[in-house]
């Protein structure tokens, strides 16, 4: 889907202060719509909540259904049991004080079934230690497979069988089943993406039967991200953990037009300067839009010439023929190019609806802690 504005312009822009984070509620309704209907079925979604952080949007998923949750922080893991989620999977192996406070959010929230990824022994054993001292019901377990990104997991194979006997010896610990991410998979061709989606997931598929033929059965597989997530749906029986897709950017945007999503969150900023005939500098620094990626880190469908000339804390200076049109002070909307970085810099999002912004959302779960 082509890079385009959700509004032309907010009619009450001046009452907000600049940088701010936008989130336009038809196009979120939109993306949550497109979500279910990719996934054939509510209860298959799992999405990730890293990429917005917000507990109005998980009520909001909760009322379409998706009661389930993947998160990357135990602060996110608060937040979403706070706001009704029933099933939360921490997709980050607990490790050092992290087991201690799952296991205290697994004993507050006793409706909720908490839940965390695996790859190695040790924190296994840290875990179901953490469940002992706190009487927390038992933490679920999910084995963490590298499918290709080497970036966490165990290969699927002996060892990963070795640690879902380690699982079952744990009093503490549930057995929950098989957790592969497929990050990496962000290939613009459909059908090449497909065949190495396809590929990564062989071996997961080889390590369920193998498991199976243990005398081991596998209550569930979690698989994949937002660029194979139309994919995976394609399987019977599997989760999904999309994450961008509720938001969407102009990475994804652009490297992944096949899939039925739009962007919903843009950024205000605003010019503080001319320094050039043919340059203008925002007030769209480091610290309001990711800056991970290479330039462009946002695109301005107002200024389809704009080239970035330097980034830094708060400026961002722009190389535009249409400098000359804009004074200080005038308001320009841009597409952040990864949207979930660039939610976790500001501490509200303000929601849009028919051209004005309406309600300011907390991040809350941009905190690396909240009170467990």
């Amino acid at each position: 889907m082509p890079v385009t504005l959700p509004w032309d312009a907010l009619r009450n822009a001046g009452d907000l202060p600049s940088p701010a984070l936008l989130i336009d509620d038809a196009r979120l309704e939109s993306n949550l719509a497109a979500m279910v209907r990719v996934a054939g079925d509510v209860r298959r979604l799992r999405p990730h909540l890293k990429t917005h952080k917000l507990r109005p949007l998980v009520r909001r998923q909760a009322q379409l259904g998706i009661t389930k949750a993947k998160v990357a922080t135990v602060a996110e893991a608060e937040m979403a049991a706070a706001a009704g989620a029933r099933d939360i999977l921490l997709a980050l192996q607990p490790v050092g004080p992290a087991a201690t406070r799952l296991a205290r959010l697994a004993h507050h929230f006793r409706d909720t079934v908490f839940s965390a990824v695996f790859d190695a022994p040790e924190p296994l054993r840290a875990m179901a230690a953490a469940v002992a001292e706190t009487g927390a019901p038992a933490v679920g377990a999910w084995i963490d497979l590298d499918i290709g990104q080497h970036r966490t997991g165990i290969a699927p194979g002996a060892g990963a069988v070795d640690l879902a006997c380690e699982i079952l010896r744990h009093p503490g610990l549930s057995w929950r089943g098989l957790h592969a991410y497929d990050g990496h998979l962000g290939i613009t061709d459909v059908a090449e993406r497909t065949r190495a989606c396809d590929e990564a997931f062989a071996g997961v598929e080889a390590l369920a039967r193998q498991l199976k033929e243990r005398a081991i059965a596998v209550p569930a597989i979690v698989a994949g991200g937002s660029p194979t997530f139309a994919i995976h749906a394609r399987r019977p029986d599997v989760e999904l953990s999309p994450g961008t897709t509720v938001f969407w950017d102009a990475g994804y945007g652009t490297k992944l037009p096949d899939l039925p999503f739009a962007p919903a969150v843009v950024l205000l900023a605003r010019v503080v300067s001319r320094p050039g005939p043919d340059l203008v500098c925002l007030d769209l620094g480091h610290k309001a839009v990711a800056a991970e990626m290479p330039q462009p880190r946002v695109v301005f469908p107002a200024l389809p010439d704009a080239v970035p000339v330097s980034h830094s804390e708060e400026h961002l200076v722009l190389r535009t023929s249409h400098a000359a049109s804009l004074p200080p002070g005038v308001e320009l909307y841009g597409i952040p190019w990864h949207v979930c970085p660039t939610v976790a810099l500001h501490q509200e999002a303000w929601l849009v609806r028919d051209g004005r912004a309406v309600e300011a959302w907390p991040i809350e779960a941009r905190a690396r802690r909240l009170s467990m």
